[in-house]
């Protein structure tokens, strides 16, 4: 592939800039400046330089983020920060999306892409990718609500039966469950539907992938998925 049209892929700019970028002598392939415009680069494993800092040519990009309290799922919040404020102008000129979204006071594990497919593969409500949620409650959680959510309850405005798996009382106050759709503000709503409230909620893991399995990431800190890391998000229920 032309270098030219390798930058733009990557997220550098148009393909204008690039050229300029390769004029300029800002762009490096195993410690040589390449200043060819009609050189191909060879895609398999490249690693490259541009001004200085390293980069690895990834055809699509597919990160983990553990996401902090108080930033919001969407390119243009109005009352909080973005979660794209997190990441630099390269890869959101790649169009970084998110899979799903976690509200602004939600913490814990958010995958973003530029992949549609592997975005629509996690999303679509006929996949039932399981997510694991973790929550501290207003009220001391009884076994009588925690049989409830097993047995599933209805949503105002929403058709069906929606039921958890998994459920665990970890303390007095401290639910974990696993939810396989992903319906506006649903662990929410199922804790008000069964008389509780849910006052702190943290996503722990989607699919097989589990936050504690990314290197201590810690909040606000985000990763590459590696091919094995991809697979597992995908696993149903």
């Amino acid at each position: 592939m032309l270098l030219e049209k390798m930058l733009q892929s990557q997220g550098f700019g148009s393909r204008k800039y690039c050229q300029q970028l390769i004029k300029n002598g800002a762009v490096q392939i195993n410690g040589e400046i390449i200043d060819n415009l009609k050189y191909k680069a060879d895609l398999h494993g490249l690693e490259f330089r541009v001004y200085g800092e390293d980069y690895l040519y990834r055809e699509k990009v597919y990160i983990a983020l553990n996401k902090p309290q108080g930033y919001e799922c969407s390119h243009q919040a109005t009352h909080h920060f973005s979660v794209f404020e997190l990441f630099d102008e390269v890869l959101m000129n790649r169009g970084l999306q998110c899979v799903g979204r976690l509200d602004q006071d939600t913490t814990g594990l958010l995958l973003l892409t530029d992949d549609g497919q592997f975005l629509q593969a996690l999303t679509h409500p006929k996949k039932h990718v399981a997510k694991v949620y973790q929550m501290h409650t207003a009220d001391p959680v009884t076994p009588e609500q925690a049989e409830k959510l097993e047995q599933g309850v209805e949503l105002r405005n929403e058709s069906g039966i929606f039921a958890a798996t998994d459920v665990q009382r970890l303390a007095e106050h401290q639910l974990q469950m696993t939810v396989h759709q992903g319906v506006y503000h649903q662990v929410k709503r199922m804790l008000a539907a069964v008389g509780n409230k849910v006052e702190q909620l943290h996503r722990a893991q989607i699919g097989q992938l589990n936050l504690t399995d990314l290197n201590d990431l810690q909040e606000g800190e985000w990763v590459y998925l590696s091919a094995e890391q991809i697979e597992q998000a995908k696993i149903r229920e």
